[in-house]
Formats: C-alpha cells, sequence, structure tokens
C-alpha cells in the first residue's frame, strides 16, 4: 500500500468530531440525563419482579404491576428522550409512578427504583432548552430601519381604526386616563 499504511482505512481527524458534535447538540436539545434516569430506574423495576420462574409462581400476579410500572417509567425516559415538548407531562407521570412503585413493586426496587425515578423525574420535569447563543463581540449588529413619513402613511390601517397624523409627536399624543371611574350598582 502506498505510505505504508497498515490496512485498515480511518477517515480524517476531522471527520470525526462531527458525530460527537452532532451526539453533543442532541443530548443538549432534550432532557437526556433525566430520562436516562427514568430509563434505568424503570429497568431496574422491571427486571425485580422477574425472578426465575420458580419465585415468580410464588410471588403470583402481584408481579404484573412492578413490570406494567417499569415500562411506563421506561417509556416516559423515552418520551423525554424523542418528544421533549412533552417533558412537563413525562416528568410527572415518571415521580408519581416510581412514588406508587414504593407501595406496589417490591418496596420500589428495593428504594433504588423509586430514588433513582423520582430524580430521573424531576430532572426531566426542571429541564428547559437553552436559549440560542448570542451574537460574537466583533459581529456587527443589525440595525432596526429607521420609518420614514412615505412609509409611514402607506402603512395599512385595521378597519375601524384611524392612523394617527405623521406630523404629530408622542409628546403632542394626548394622555391615556389615569383610571377609571367608578362604576355605580344598578
Amino acid at each position: 500500500m502506498p505510505g505504508g499504511g497498515t490496512g485498515s482505512v480511518r477517515p480524517p481527524a476531522a471527520a470525526r468530531p462531527g458525530f460527537w458534535a452532532a451526539w453533543r447538540r442532541w443530548r443538549r436539545s432534550r432532557p437526556f440525563w433525566g430520562g436516562l434516569a427514568a430509563v434505568v430506574a424503570g429497568a431496574e423495576i422491571c427486571a425485580i419482579p422477574l425472578a426465575p420462574l420458580k419465585i415468580m409462581l410464588e410471588q403470583g400476579i402481584a408481579g404484573i404491576p412492578g413490570v406494567l410500572m417499569g415500562l411506563v417509567m421506561i417509556v416516559m425516559g423515552l418520551s423525554a428522550w424523542f418528544a421533549p415538548q412533552y417533558r412537563g407531562l413525562a416528568g410527572v407521570l415518571t415521580v408519581l409512578v416510581a412514588t406508587a412503585t414504593l407501595v406496589m413493586s417490591n418496596l420500589g426496587g428495593f428504594l433504588f427504583g423509586t430514588v433513582v425515578g423520582v430524580v430521573g423525574g424531576a430532572m426531566i420535569f426542571a429541564w428547559t432548552p437553552l436559549e440560542p447563543a448570542p451574537e460574537p463581540a466583533g459581529a456587527p449588529l443589525a440595525e432596526p430601519p429607521v420609518p420614514t413619513p412615505q412609509a409611514h402613511a402607506q402603512a395599512p390601517t385595521q378597519p375601524g381604526r384611524t392612523q394617527p397624523h405623521p406630523a404629530r409627536t408622542q409628546a403632542e399624543a394626548p394622555a391615556p386616563p389615569r383610571h377609571l371611574p367608578p362604576k355605580e350598582s344598578p
């Protein structure tokens, strides 16, 4: 091979950071860590009732709520990842289900599932999207266009509203009333 290569083709170094930058951007655009905590807590709560068959037969129907609640927590964690606009509902339901598993499913996965579920649900509920980054300091600021009297006179008006006179200034405008007169009883 030319250049004494080892036989494997590696992507250029500039191509690799693109994946990690995209992953970081995706992860930061949603309540990732809260969703991960909810998925882990739900999986742990689901796994406890799925014991060997001998233990499961002794447990009977009581294991079904644990599995169902664990599945609900997993679904809420995934919905926080893939539908972050529903984060409020997902967070509240995760906390409620995690608290209910304390009573209905082996002390909520021996307390681990309940604690991690409540923390994950709170993180989902409390997450807010980031504001867009401010412009760099060296970038020129775009100034709003200055209205001209011709543009002001040609502006469309809403039906029933009058256009203010272009020569009238803000100081000449009549002052709004300070309060409304008291209402009289009928």
